[in-house]
């Protein structure tokens, strides 16, 4: 029995949590005593501005307006004013994606970009890839906004670069880096639902050393039955700089979460139970011998834990499962001369994984898995001239399991500076590997991965001084040897997709109180093989809208109050229906109101209501989602 892990069961940080649930009216004491001490301070809080850097494309800093690849980055400042609590909220701005919450805060939550499986979107932190479970998919469910910088969005496939798992795109948290003086702040926020939230941060830089850290509690019993939510996060990172060209740093997540499972409104569970432990800790080491020299080592151990009691299912039961991954990845980055850049490396990776199913029908009541990969990868980069910039990428997987794989990519990026326009376009190929779940309980160990191979193009265009940026994406992908199940229930490499669609985006400033983006994607996402007995061959992929609209307003009444109103809507969706014709899921339209009044420099005020006007729908037919809900908070920096 793993030392996390008490003789009954439950995960013994809960202790700690309870004890952190119990501090909860100190806290608040807090930010009541901070407001007195704040309540003189009159002068207009600052806003910090973040320059468009993306480091995700290319795996070396780049201005978005140099990137070869459709990118989306999503900074703090836009996290804390429209006050995204959890990374999804501020994923469901991007198009190309789809976020998929299994019912209400807490649930199963997947990502699909541009079509691609929840499996196919690699999910980083600086970098680093983030346990994506037996499944092989990142459950986002969990994921706070704490401590991070800014999130980078990056569609397309990126196996050249990062390998199996991001052939449908990347998601990279990035975290925020201590700078000057040591600051820090708290929060607390109450709503609907018996939910409460209580936070805090801090960060600064003490001579060589530096270090940010975000920490946060979040409970809510939410709206059916056995569906309460307890949720408790921390993201920090710390570095020491040794000399001038050497940083020693160490990345370090920890979450629990204990969700009630009240599973469909059709079949309901009054008492299942999922309790999820994971962390993560990656030591790291930057070194610059020069200025157009940089080397990059990281060490990364990961762990999830995972204990599904009772789990009334009829066909496992109760089940506790661990996976343990250790990572090591070095990346060298050479420019010397201002037309080209070399950037090469190696990965490694081990991982480990074991699920105990003592009551199980059919099977082992033990089950293991491992499998261990060594990568190698580069990239070189050359601008021939002006504006134009071209990419060649290449990546050699070998697996211990399933043989190797050789994937790459080719892209361009051209900026007419005389009128800002912006043209890209990327060709590339991709793979993802069997998870450990699908060589499990597809009844095949011999599975082997997918393939990929996928195209875009697009422009952007400034206008109007900068105030109006219009953009517009095409994709193209295709899946093919794709895992799925023959008449008698086995897994084989046997299914294919296809994928293709447009993205449209805008962000219009008239004034500079006044802020309005939006952007709209068209998904055409089917099947094109029928040996796969779960859809027949034409069939949609399920839980893709062919149409999705988001939208938001965000104006600046006067320096200290800000509101913003954001929709987003669904149209044509469909649920698997297995074996036969897909189920059609109801459209849907959602409206989502923020409001912000800060007081003084050190104390704000928050209001947020989710859902409106109280749109009655599912993400995942079955799990209805939480209708209108009331949020207010109070924060206070120091």
């Amino acid at each position: 029995m793993s030392p996390a892990v008490s003789a009954t069961g439950q995960l013994c940080s809960k202790q700690v949590i309870d004890l952190l649930f119990m501090l909860r009216p100190v806290l608040f004491c807090l930010l009541c005593f901070g407001c007195r001490l704040a309540a003189q301070e009159t002068t207009p809080a600052k806003v910090s501005e973040l320059d468009p850097i993306t480091v995700t494309a290319t795996r070396q800093e780049t201005p978005l307006d140099r990137s070869p690849s459709s990118v989306t980055v999503i900074t703090d400042q836009e996290i804390e004013e429209r006050q995204y609590r959890f990374a999804t909220d501020a994923l469901r701005t991007v198009p190309g994606l789809t976020v998929v919450q299994t019912g209400t805060p807490g649930q199963l939550t997947s990502v699909f970009t541009r079509g691609a499986r929840s499996d196919q979107t690699e999910v980083l932190l600086d970098g680093i890839p983030v346990n994506q479970s037996l499944s092989g998919e990142f459950n986002f469910a969990d994921l706070t906004t704490d401590n991070l910088a800014q999130v980078e969005v990056t569609r397309g496939s990126q196996s050249a670069l990062y390998g199996g798992r991001a052939s449908g795109g990347v998601i990279n948290l990035i975290t925020r880096r201590g700078m000057g003086q040591p600051t820090g702040s708290v929060y607390f926020e109450g709503g609907s639902y018996d939910s409460f939230r209580e936070g805090a941060a801090s960060s600064g830089k003490l001579g060589p050393v530096d270090y940010a850290f975000g920490l946060s509690r979040f409970d809510t019993e939410n709206s059916r039955a056995n569906n309460d939510y307890r949720n408790l996060s921390f993201l920090g990172d710390a570095g020491v700089q040794i000399g001038p060209k050497v940083r020693l740093g160490l990345v370090a997540l920890y979450t629990y979460a204990d969700a009630g499972s009240p599973n469909t409104v059709f079949d309901p569970r009054p008492y299942d139970n999922l309790r999820t432990e994971r962390y993560q800790f990656a030591p790291n080491l930057e070194f610059s011998p020069t200025e157009w020299w940089h080397d990059r080592l990281y060490v990364s151990y990961d762990q999830e834990r995972q204990i599904n009691n009772p789990n009334r299912d009829g066909f496992t039961g109760p089940t506790r499962s661990v996976l343990r991954r250790v990572q090591l990845e070095y990346q060298n980055n050479l420019n010397p001369v201002s037309w080209a850049a070399l950037t090469s490396g190696f990965f490694y990776e081990h991982t480990n994984v074991y699920q105990e199913r003592p009551e199980v029908v059919f099977g082992d009541p033990l089950i293991r898995d491992k499998t261990e990969e060594v990568a190698g990868f580069t990239q070189l980069k050359i601008t021939p001239f002006g504006g134009l910039d071209l990419y060649a990428n290449a990546r050699y997987d070998s697996f211990r399991d399933y043989g190797s794989r050789f994937t790459y990519r080719f892209a361009g990026n051209y900026l007419f500076a005389a009128t800002g326009t912006i043209l890209r376009s990327s060709f590339g190929t991709g793979f993802t590997p069997p998870s450990s779940q699908d060589k499990i309980f597809g009844g095949n160990p011999n599975l082997k991965p997918d393939k990929e191979k996928a195209f875009d193009v697009g422009f952007e265009q400034p206008l109007w001084e900068k105030r109006l940026r219009v953009g517009l994406n095409y994709f193209y992908e295709t899946t093919s040897n794709q895992i799925g199940f023959n008449d008698q229930f086995e897994a084989f490499n046997l299914g294919s997709a296809r994928s293709q669609g447009v993205e449209v985006f805008l962000t219009f400033q008239p004034i500079r109180a006044l802020t309005i983006t939006a952007n709209y994607t068209y998904l055409d996402a089917v099947t094109t093989s029928g040996r796969d007995i779960s859809q027949p061959a034409g069939a949609r992929l399920v839980r893709r809208p062919r149409n999705r609209v988001y939208g938001s307003i965000a104006y600046a009444w006067y320096a200290r109050l800000t509101t913003t109103v954001e929709v987003e809507s669904m149209n044509a969706r469909q649920e698997l229906n297995f074996g036969g014709p897909n189920l059609l899921v109801e459209d849907y339209t959602t409206v989502r109101f923020e409001g912000e009044w800060r007081a003084t420099d050190w104390l704000k005020f928050t209001a947020r209501i989710e859902n409106l006007f109280d749109e009655k729908y599912s993400e995942v037919y079955g799990y209805p989602a939480l209708g209108r809900t009331f949020y207010g908070g109070v924060s206070l920096r120091f």
